[in-house]
């Protein structure tokens, strides 16, 4: 449990005296608990994880944490995808009927239609990611 407190702590980027004064105790005792000489209390494992934004699970071993990829879409993504799934479909709804070898698109049909749109703009802004993202920037 230890290693995984100090992985996660040096991940953030924060100093054992940061932590402990969160969790309103001294340094040495946070190295301790670093260490694996002591065992945290639960009320201040949840404090921990709460610190460096995990769950209790993963500091106890019952889980594994699985890193984000920097291609994985973020929420700002999803939010951009939906905007242009909904004006494509809001286009299509209003500048003629949709129609299928001469048959308008019946609500199945159309909901088929959405998915797959939503579908391909997922794997186009992933491959634009990974293409475009500089080396630097990767994980």
């Amino acid at each position: 449990m230890g290693l995984r407190i100090k992985t996660l702590r040096k991940k953030a980027k924060l100093t054992q005296k940061q932590v402990a004064d969160h969790l309103g105790m001294g340094s040495s005792n946070f190295g301790h608990i670093e260490n694996d000489r002591v065992t945290p209390s639960s009320s201040d494992l949840q404090k921990i994880a709460d610190i460096l934004d995990t769950t209790t699970d993963y500091l106890l071993g019952r889980s594994i944490e699985k890193d984000r990829q920097y291609f994985e879409l973020t929420d700002k993504d999803e939010r951009d995808i939906a905007k242009k799934l909904e004006a494509m479909m809001n286009d299509l709804d209003s500048d003629s009927s949709l129609s299928f070898m001469g048959e308008p698109m019946d609500d199945e049909d159309r909901e088929l239609l959405r998915i797959s749109l939503e579908n391909t703009l997922r794997m186009s802004r992933e491959m634009a990611k990974k293409k475009f993202t500089p080396k630097k920037y990767r994980k």
